[in-house]
């Protein structure tokens, strides 16, 4: 069906916030209520001075009396569940990668009236233990955890309801796992497509003063973390509290979060082992859901924010493209999460969803699966998947680069897969072969109009130039990038030790050559 736009119900959205949001506490004192909430549409500027310290303030988890906790063994590490409520299970899958389930506290204590809520954090994460599995955190490992947990609670099915990067890790779950799936809600959900989308909208709201001050935040806390010998998790969160308090709110959020809120976020919702992101998140790049959900029997819900500045708004369209049987809501005045900001409408859509669930029909579900088994042999052929597997380390970088074949440069790759072949090529000498592909990568900017991935594509071509003994031409093309002004903007590219800032890199090339860098990555 087509998009419906539902819009707000004050009354019992003001009954929700007064029900479950803590009284202010804030450093300093107390915030003022006021009966309009600042959203980032009002473009307000506000550089609020360094803070020191995150308000104390203990976790939902321990506030919510009607929550029962469990340890559940999935075979080699016990995980954090919580249950709540009774009924139909929905268990809830969070953000990330690397996020708790406390972000869905205490907003999901609504939906403990109709169903019984499962929140549980994902191994390498939160309470559950910091074990990673045998070939370390993983997509199929946190899909099988996930399946573990179903079992140790004894439901035969249950709704999947998967948020941000938990949509993506929900949308795998379905796929391994489709005889467990009764439902399946995708809120905010990362696609999981190979499909190249519109640039992200996380910094439309965010005036080049905030971004300047957000800058000056974050090498403060550095030079303090250095210091005075701070551990990485006080540093953590003194910049999360810092950075929501100022602007860094307006990427993910339509309304600015209260002191406490900033504080629950820095204090218990971004909190995982030190390996966890950079095992994890290769394998969930290696993955392409295209097509996966053709004629996908799970009735699936699919909740859009109007404002979530975490992608463009063509995301939506693609996300429902890939699940053609799904309904899509796009709630108008919300941005990432919609539970916290349009409480009220988005736990009335959640109920109406789950009571009238039919029951998933076997005859279409092992179609399905015999659908599924054929689609993954044709994604397992495909050389993006092997280009995606890669973890940029030394090895991985010399094993693509012996596979490489320049038919891959027909038109199948997109920016990140030319990108990561690039760097492969080079780290392996091949710097004709690497400045043919980052030419590619130049050609494939300007058509998309990407000012990030053409100065990568043109800095990189001007260093395969340096190192090819072409000054003139590495020159020219170092001039290109000057030319187009792009500040303090940048990417890095850790594996080789380079934190790139466009303006000031450009410019110290165009006066001395680049010289190679190895791998740091092993």
């Amino acid at each position: 069906m087509p998009p419906v736009r539902i819009g707000r119900h004050r009354l019992i959205l003001l009954i929700a916030l007064l029900l479950f949001l803590p009284a202010a506490v804030g450093c300093g004192g107390s915030e003022p209520v006021s009966e309009t909430r600042e959203s980032v549409l009002d473009r307000v500027v506000a550089l609020r001075e360094i803070r020191y310290e995150v308000p104390a303030i203990p976790r939902w988890c321990d506030r919510i009396e009607t929550l029962e906790k469990h340890r559940v063994n999935v075979g080699d590490c016990e995980l954090y569940v919580e249950t709540e409520g009774r009924g139909t299970p929905l268990v809830l899958v969070n953000g990330g990668p690397g996020g708790t389930h406390h972000c869905f506290h205490p907003w999901f204590s609504l939906a403990a009236e109709f169903v019984q809520v499962i929140y549980y954090d994902q191994r390498g994460c939160g309470l559950s233990d910091r074990t990673p599995g045998p070939e370390g955190y993983s997509v199929q490992q946190a899909a099988a955890d996930l399946e573990a947990i179903r079992q140790a609670l004894g439901h035969e099915t249950w709704t999947v309801l998967g948020y941000s990067y938990g949509g993506f890790l929900a949308q795998w779950y379905a796929i391994s796992h489709p005889e467990s799936v009764s439902g399946l809600v995708l809120l905010g959900a990362a696609p999981g497509l190979w499909t190249e989308m519109e640039p992200t909208r996380q910094y439309d709201y965010i005036s080049t003063e905030e971004r300047e001050h957000l800058n000056g935040i974050r090498s403060e806390l550095q030079t303090h973390y250095r210091e005075q010998g701070w551990s990485h998790e006080h540093y953590l969160q003194l910049l999360l509290y810092n950075n929501h308090l100022n602007a860094d709110w307006k990427r993910q959020n339509f309304y600015r979060p209260s002191t406490e809120r900033c504080a629950e976020i820095a204090l218990y919702e971004w909190d995982h082992a030190d390996e966890f992101r950079r095992q994890l998140i290769p394998t969930m790049d290696a993955i392409d859901l295209s097509g996966a959900f053709e004629d996908c029997p799970i009735p699936t819900l699919i909740l859009e924010g109007e404002w979530d500045l975490t992608w463009n708004t063509d995301k939506r369209d693609l996300l429902l493209d890939n699940h053609p049987g799904a309904e899509l809501i796009v709630f108008e005045r919300a941005g990432h999460g919609i539970y916290d900001e349009d409480t009220d409408a988005f736990f009335t859509t959640l109920r109406r969803f789950l009571r009238r669930l039919p029951r998933v029909p076997q005859r279409r579900l092992a179609a399905w699966q015999e659908y599924l088994a054929d689609w993954n042999q044709a994604r397992l052929a495909d050389p993006r998947y092997l280009i995606r597997q890669c973890n940029e380390g030394h090895a991985a970088y010399l094993e693509l680069a012996n596979r490489y074949r320049s038919d891959w440069l027909a038109g199948v790759l997109g920016s990140s897969e030319l990108r990561i072949v690039g760097h492969a090529l080079y780290d392996a000498t091949r710097y004709d072969d690497a400045l043919e592909v980052f030419r590619i990568l130049e050609e494939t900017a300007r058509d998309r109009d990407d000012e990030t991935y053409l100065a990568i594509a043109l800095i990189w071509q001007g260093h395969m130039l340096d190192l090819l003994d072409r000054r003139s031409e590495a020159v020219a093309v170092y001039e290109q990038v000057r030319d187009m002004d792009l500040g303090e903007d940048g990417m890095r590219h850790d594996q080789f030790g380079l934190a790139i800032v466009f303006d000031s890199w450009v410019a110290e090339r165009i006066e001395s050559p680049f010289t190679r860098v190895e791998n740091r990555w092993p």
